[in-house]
This record gives structure tokens, sequence and C-alpha cells, in this order.
């Protein structure tokens, strides 16, 4: 697609996506999909339920099970064959009450030809976000133009082979460059989680922070001193070891944060640690078994004093929520340390460019570590109610986003999150240009050495 094409694509996509859009009724009522909702010249679509029946599609696929990525999925969906990770499949037969005939898991890592899509195969890939997530890439010839846009590709017919790895929602990671599906390949068209796509969004490495919260929670139910508390005098000192059982003076209880799908990772390097169970309500209990993650099934009691580590929805982690979440266990645990896990959490110091060169990004953020000292007590902390926000994501740093980009070969990003206005995507489209303009001033596609196999 030319770039004035892809303009006007764009500029058909924010018709069809503006919120006061209505559909008409010619259209049976049907919202258009967007371009970029359909794979161009494959009759395969990804992340678009809520588009109902799209023209031409033969195939839809699902990254994940967050609303936004499933919105309109439901026991009604009779559109067609949707294909997934194992777990994705679980979760919504579970959640949603898909008919199981419409649901085709994929196995991890293993190219399979996709059914009625004229020979595209495609590989799933550990995405690094929620459970269950997936990357795709997708490997086939044009044969049709499928969906709703008004603009072909000319290459329909053609015996050319094209590449394109749809990131869904990821957490950037190396692992993803030399996957043996990817390392070594041209992708022509990368869809891109943009959700973090600016200079201001640079927070830690997901590992780092997994570490730091297991390592504060032990040294803080250790009553081991630590550095974290700026706000206020520690009650830790008093806090018994876990080994003494907190016979006379109680218990500390440590409650975790989580969306109804992701941040368990946080969770179980705490109870590993602590040497704890897990406990939380039945509907969140359900939903972890759909994860087929045994490691963390072992972990799990549906009893609430038998465990140190409760998993609690993300909204319950604040001093006041948490008070009233402690009073159920009045006489059992009368002391609380809180994790509040979210990507909104870090804020970059005053005065940061928010324009800086791409090999200045690459030099300033490389080599910072984040340990426990770093986690900050929140200011409505009280002595009995400690709560930390932790700057943890599942989606990909600025930082990120940028090494990703400099490690692969690829000729086309397109942008995923934050479309809606021209304005968003110009500032993302800047950073692509850059992204670009550095890999061909080097030379190379393999510019970044990463510090670790799980992160840059």
């Amino acid at each position: 697609m030319s770039s004035f094409k892809e303009n006007e694509a764009w500029k058909e996509a924010t018709v069809v996506e503006d919120k006061s859009f209505r559909p008409v009724k010619a259209n049976g009522g049907r919202r258009k999909a967007p371009f970029y909702k359909v794979l161009q010249g494959m009759p395969i679509a990804v992340d678009a339920f809520r588009y109902g029946t799209i023209p031409g599609v033969t195939a839809y696929f699902l990254t994940h099970a967050h609303s936004d990525h499933y919105t309109n999925l439901s026991s009604s969906w009779k559109s067609g064959p949707i294909y997934c990770s194992q777990g994705t499949a679980n979760l919504i037969i579970h959640m949603l009450s898909v008919d199981r005939k419409w649901v085709r898991p994929l196995p991890m890592d293993e190219p399979t030809v996709i059914p009625d899509t004229n020979g595209v195969q495609v590989t799933l890939i550990e995405a690094n976000h929620c459970p269950g997530s997936c990357i795709f890439l997708f490997e086939g010839r044009q044969t049709m133009n499928a969906g709703d846009s008004a603009f072909q590709s000319s290459f329909v017919g053609s015996s050319r082979v094209f590449r394109y790895l749809h990131c869904g929602d990821f957490r950037a990671s190396p692992r993803h460059i030399v996957h043996p599906a990817v390392r070594g390949k041209k992708i022509d068209h990368v869809y891109l989680d943009t959700t973090y796509l600016h200079p201001k969004y640079t927070f830690p490495p997901q590992p780092l922070v997994i570490s730091a919260c297991a390592e504060l929670s032990r040294r803080l139910l250790a009553g081991e001193p630590t550095t974290t508390n700026r706000t206020m005098k520690s009650w830790l000192p008093s806090v018994p070891s876990i080994k003494s059982g907190f016979e006379k003076k109680g218990r500390t209880l440590v409650v975790v944060g989580t969306y109804s799908i992701g941040k368990e990772r946080v969770v179980k390097a705490v109870a590993r640690v602590l040497d704890s169970k897990i406990y939380c309500d039945a509907r969140k209990t359900a939903i972890l078994r759909c994860q087929g993650d045994a490691a963390l099934e072992a972990l799990l009691t549906a009893d609430p004093l038998g465990a140190t580590v409760h998993l609690v929805p993300l909204g319950t982690i604040a001093t006041d929520r948490l008070k009233e979440y402690m009073d159920k266990f009045k006489g059992v645990f009368t002391r609380t340390v809180g994790f509040r896990p979210t990507g909104w959490t870090y804020s970059q110091p005053a005065g940061t460019d928010q324009m800086p060169s791409i090999a200045s990004i690459l030099a300033r953020t490389s080599q910072k570590d984040f340990t426990y000292t770093d986690l900050q007590q929140s200011p409505k902390s009280t002595p009995v109610i400690q709560v930390y926000g932790v700057p943890y994501s599942e989606h990909s740093s600025f930082y990120e986003l940028t090494c990703f980009a400099m490690s692969f070969s690829w000729t086309k990003m397109i942008a995923t999150v934050n479309v809606g206005s021209e304005q968003s995507r110009g500032k993302m489209t800047k950073w692509v240009e850059r992204w670009e303009a550095e890999r061909k001033k080097r030379g190379v596609d393999n510019i970044v050495t990463p510090r670790h196999e799980d992160y840059w």
C-alpha cells in the first residue's frame, strides 16, 4: 500500500471507529472493520469480533482474553472459526460461553496451516502479556482482498510470500527476536502494540520488578531492614519472622492487585519466596484454573487464613479499601502490605527530554537496574497498612519497543493502539520513521545487545 493509499485507509478507519458513527441499515447495522483488523491480501481477521461477520474472512484470530480484544464475542458467535492458544480457548469458553464448535486452539511454536485461507500458515509465540496471550506470525501468499476497506492490494494473485507479525498486546523481549520462527526473516508488516509509544513510558524490565516485589516481601515479613520506607517510620522491626508463626504479635498479610487476567507472575513470585499458598475468591480461582498453569494451581487455596498472600482486584489496593478487606480477618492478620502493579505507576523526572535521539534512548536506559529499594511506599500508607505502587506492566515500555524495532528486519509497522486521531498517529509515525532511519544509518538489523535473554 502506497503512502497515499495508507493515509486514505487511515481516514476511512477513523470514520468507522468514531464512537458517534452509526452503521447504516443497508450494512445490516454492522460496523465496518478498519483495514488494520484484516491482514492485507488474506482472509484473516485478528481481534475483530466487534465487527461481526466480515466479508471474505474465513478465519478469526484472538490474541488474548482481555475484553478490549474480544468485544462482542459471546455464546451467539457464529461468524466463523476462532483460532487462539489453548489457554485463551479455555478462558473464552468459561467466561463468555462461546460454543466449543467454533473454538480452534492451536499449538505454541509450531507452524500450522490454517484451513480455508489458501495455504497461509501461522506460528503462535508467547506474547509475554497475560496468560494465554500470543503473537502471531502469518506466512503465505496474498490471494484475496477480504474485509471492508476500499483499498485493495496489488499483490493479490502473485507468487510472493508475505510475512505478517501481529503482536496484539505484548511485552517485547529478546526472546521474540531470536524465536526460530522469526529469526533471520524479513517481516513485511508488524502490527504493533503501541500502548506506550512515547518516551515518557520507560519503566524497568519486568523480571527485575517481579524480583524486587518478592525480595521486599521477604524482608518485610522477616523483619529485616529496608530503605524503602521514605515517608514514615516503619512498623516492620517489630514484625516477627516467618518462622516464628506470629503467635503473639499477629500475622502480616501480603495483598497483590491483579486484573481479571494478568499480573499473576508477581503473585507467584511473592508466594514462592514466602513459602505461602495463594488465596483468591471462587470466581478468580475458576479463571486461574483455565490457564493451565500447574505451578500456579498448586499454590491456590480456598482458605483465606491458610495463605499469607491474597490476590484481589487492582482497585482494592488502596489504604481505605485494604482496611475494609483487613476487617474481615480481625484477630488473625494485623498488618498488611499491598502491591499495586501497573505501568501507570512510573513517572519520569521533571525536565526529561521527550524527543531524544534513538542513540541516546538506548544509551541512557540500557544499564538501569531495579531492586526492592526502588519500590516506593504510598504517602497514604499507615503504620499497619503499607501500599506500594509497582511500575509493572504487561505492555512494552518505550525503550523495549525501540529495542524491538532495532533488532530485526521489517518493512512496515502498523500501530494498533491509540490510533483514533490523526494527531496521535502522527506522533507515533514519527518514532517509526526515526527507527527506520537509525537502522539504515547503522546498516544492520540487530543493533541492541540484550543484557539478559528476557530483557534488554
